[in-house]
C-alpha cells in the first residue's frame, strides 16, 4: 500500500519548483494516484476526475471546440418566424448570431430571451443579443474555465490566426474533460435512442451503442475481439480517438464523428458509402 506521507510529499513537490520538468512530476503524481486507486485509497471516479484536471491544464480551445461547420447559426437577417423555428429545432440554450458572413458574429442569442419575449410588440432579435466573447484557438482550457467562472459566461467564440471563426466552445465542453460526458438538452437521453434515423438518410449513433445493435440496424457484420461498442470499433480501426468532424470508412460504412473529446467518442453519424459507378 502506498505510504500516505509519500503521496503528500509528491503533491507538495508538484506544487513547488523542482529541477525535474513539470511533465515528469505530473506523470509521477498520476502514477502514484493510480497506485492509490488500486489499493482502494481513492475510487475510480475520483482518479478519473483528477486525471481530467491535469488534462485540462494541457489542452487548449482548438482541441475541443465545436467546428464552425457543426454550429447551429442564427442569421440576423432571417425572419423572426424562421429564427424561432431554428431555435426550437436545434434545442440549444445559446446561439451565435452573424450578419452577412459567419465570420461577422454580432452577438449571442439566448433561447430563453427569444422564446420569452418574441411575442411582444415591436420585438427585435438584435435588441436581445448578448455580447460575444472571442478567444484565440491557443487559449488554455484552465484559463478559459476560470474566465467562464469569473465572468459568468457560458460560451466563447473561437477565432483562428486569420481572425476567422474556427468554432465555439462552452463551459460544458470544458467541464466534460474533467467529469466526463454531461447529458444536456441536445444529447440523446433515452436508452432506446442509441440509434436515430435522420431525415437525410444518415443514422445518428451513440458511441456506447453495442455492435450487435448496429449490425442489426445496418445489416453489417462488425465483429472485433474484445470490442463491444461502435466507439470502440472506430478507435480500434484508427488506433486513436478521432476528432470531431473526422470521417472514417470501415467496411463500406462511413462514420462521421459528431461529438467527441480527447478521451472518448460520444456521437457519430453513420451512412452507407456510395459506390462509384465506372
Amino acid at each position: 500500500m502506498p505510504d500516505p506521507k509519500s503521496l503528500l510529499d509528491l503533491l507538495a513537490d508538484f506544487l513547488s519548483p523542482q529541477p525535474t520538468s513539470p511533465s515528469e512530476r505530473r506523470q509521477e503524481l498520476i502514477e502514484t494516484l493510480r497506485e492509490a486507486q488500486t489499493e482502494g485509497l481513492i475510487d475510480a471516479d475520483a482518479l478519473s476526475m483528477i486525471e481530467g484536471v491535469f488534462q485540462v491544464g494541457q489542452l487548449c480551445a482548438r482541441d475541443i471546440l465545436v467546428p464552425r461547420a457543426q454550429i447551429d447559426w442564427i442569421d440576423i437577417n432571417q425572419s423572426l418566424a424562421e429564427i424561432v423555428k431554428n431555435v426550437i429545432e436545434a434545442a440549444h440554450s445559446r446561439f451565435p448570431v452573424f450578419e452577412g458572413s459567419r465570420d461577422n458574429v454580432i452577438g449571442i442569442l439566448l433561447a430563453k430571451d427569444l422564446l420569452r419575449h418574441s411575442t411582444e410588440k415591436d420585438f427585435q432579435v438584435r435588441d436581445w443579443l448578448r455580447p460575444a466573447v472571442f478567444i484565440p484557438e491557443s487559449k488554455r482550457l484552465s484559463v478559459l474555465l476560470r474566465d467562464f467562472k469569473d465572468n459568468r459566461n457560458h460560451l466563447a467564440v473561437v477565432v483562428d490566426e486569420y481572425s476567422g471563426i474556427a468554432g465555439i466552445i462552452t463551459i460544458e465542453d470544458v467541464l466534460e474533460q474533467i467529469v466526463g460526458d454531461i447529458e444536456d438538452e441536445h444529447d440523446i437521453d433515452e436508452e432506446a435512442d442509441n440509434i436515430i434515423y435522420l431525415d437525410n438518410g444518415d443514422i445518428r449513433v451513440k458511441g456506447i451503442t453495442e455492435l450487435d445493435q448496429l449490425n442489426e440496424t445496418l445489416g453489417t457484420h462488425f465483429a472485433v475481439e474484445d470490442i463491444e461498442t461502435v466507439a470502440g470499433l472506430v478507435i480500434q480501426h484508427l488506433g486513436r480517438v478521432p476528432k470531431m468532424g473526422e470521417l472514417i470508412e470501415i467496411d463500406g460504412i462511413e462514420f462521421e464523428v459528431q461529438r467527441a473529446d480527447p478521451r472518448q467518442i460520444h456521437i457519430l453519424l453513420a451512412r452507407q458509402k456510395t459506390k462509384k459507378v465506372d
